[in-house]
């Protein structure tokens, strides 16, 4: 059942009487209809009347709906506006450009601007390498869609996807001060993408692609890895695989269970699931099994792409066919980045003891976690309102500080694993537990640490 939180808060102002039992009632009318209060202001009181503001989390603007109604039906209440908080975050925008230097009279124009300028272009000119010294390239990230896979929501276009990536960029400038700026591209079409990406790469150090669909990400990627002299990164693959295998590690210690003895079933084989899949094979688990929509993925199986066909050749060492129920039975981990309500307690109950269970489609994920919970020893899910939240803002943003303090061209499996080990570490043995595999996302240790690790493996693949 959806919890009330600060996704659908609004603030309520109405009128009340200004009588002794105004605040227990209107503050009972909203518990009544299972609103969950925040705060509870008076604005205005007067002799004949008092004017409250009401902020409280909901579940959905249906539920809105019925806490402005309980309130409107109380005796001489009379709702005036109410507020959608998180609309009144997004007005105008989140991001804004501010200048880095001073322009308070001609000789700072003069130096800032034309002529003097004029002397760092030519600077470039000779020596394009010093862009990353003397521009905006050395710390400044594109994030890039087409809009076709945004969040849960899918092909919702690129104006519609823009909220989305301007708050990818105010994540990346607050936990790891790297400017990114969103790019909505107007096309679908991989060939436009790609050209349109290199056209605009002088700019950025880096490019972050973002809610791209599979399997066009992945061509769109690597293409661009080939053509570019800066690190591409699909977030949706690499930043979930890097923070999926950091809380395996540490789910792992919690029970007692090396990789290496235990099989992993991956539900979901699109961007996400296939980069964990990736990732995972190279720490080495004793086996994996791949599941998509037609079941358990292998090699007898026809109509496959070429992602999924490298899959089929890389996991499921006996063969193993059938659905996602006969995967669970005596595996030791669940990874699920795929669909709501796909199974419940009892096809836990048939994993392994001491079961691992990352349920991370969002927002309602393939099983209640509290169904989960039941047979599983430690239980994760994408959401923020339980226990061992599993989240991109945990790799992103120091993974980008870490390749643009190594002024790297490329990235690697080698940093990707790196960036996961440093997450994983930020946890250390006294703090860790079934509840507590990864760090907060407001943890000022993480983007450090991962930038750090990035940083240093990006050098030794320069020096090797």
């Amino acid at each position: 059942m959806p919890v009330p939180g600060p996704g659908y808060a609004i603030t309520v102002r109405v009128e009340a009487p200004p009588s002794a039992s105004a605040a227990g009632d209107l503050t009972s009318a909203v518990g009544r209809v299972g609103g969950v209060i925040t705060a509870f202001d008076i604005v205005e009181s007067h002799t004949d009347r008092i004017v409250v503001d009401i902020t409280c989390n909901t579940t959905s603007t249906e539920h809105v709906n019925d806490i402005t109604q309980e309130l409107g039906s109380l005796p001489g209440v009379t709702v005036r506006k109410v507020s959608d908080r998180t609309f009144l975050v997004h007005l105008g925008g989140k991001l804004e450009v501010h200048s880095k230097v001073a322009l308070r009279n001609r000789d700072d124009l003069s130096r800032a601007y034309t002529p003097g300028v004029a002397r760092i272009c030519q600077a470039i000119a000779a020596n394009p390498d010093d862009a990353r010294r003397l521009t905006i390239k050395r710390n400044t990230v594109a994030v890039v869609t087409d809009g076709s896979a945004v969040l849960g929501l899918g092909n919702i276009g690129p104006a519609a996807a823009l909220p989305v990536m301007e708050g990818k960029a105010a994540l990346f400038k607050k936990f790891a001060d790297v400017d990114a700026w969103p790019i909505c591209l107007d096309t679908q079409d991989t060939e436009e993408i790609i050209r349109t990406v290199e056209l605009l790469a002088p700019v950025y150090g880096g490019i972050n692609l973002e809610d791209i669909a599979a399997p066009r990400c992945f061509e769109i990627e690597h293409r661009l890895r080939e053509k570019l002299d800066i690190p591409v990164f699909h977030d949706d693959q690499h930043g979930t695989a890097i923070v999926v295998i950091a809380a395996l590690r540490n789910a792992l210690r919690v029970v007692g269970k090396e990789l290496e003895n235990c099989r992993v079933a991956v539900c979901g084989v699109g961007a996400a699931g296939s980069a964990i899949i990736r990732l995972l094979l190279r720490t080495a688990p004793a086996d994996v099994l791949a599941v998509d929509v037609d079941g358990i993925v292998h090699t007898g199986r026809s109509d496959m792409d070429p992602n999924m066909k490298w899959i089929a050749e890389h996991t499921n060492k006996e063969g193993v066919t059938g659905s996602l129920h006969d995967a669970l039975v005596g595996a030791d981990v669940f990874i699920g980045v795929s669909a709501p309500n796909l199974f419940g307690a009892e096809q836990v109950r048939t994993m392994a003891d001491d079961a691992i269970v990352f349920a991370l489609a969002n927002p309602d994920p393939e099983i209640d976690p509290l169904e989960a919970q039941q047979h599983a020893a430690v239980v994760a899910t994408g959401r923020s309102d339980y226990p061992n939240q599993i989240n991109n803002v945990l790799a992103f943003p120091g993974v980008f500080r870490g390749l643009l303090d190594a002024q790297a061209h490329e990235i690697t499996d080698d940093m990707l694993v790196a960036a996961a080990s440093a997450v994983a570490d930020v946890v250390d043995g006294e703090r860790l537990n079934a509840s507590f595999i990864v760090p907060s996302v407001f943890d000022t240790a993480v983007a450090p640490a991962v930038a750090e690790a990035v940083r240093a493996a990006a050098e030794r693949s320069r020096e090797g």
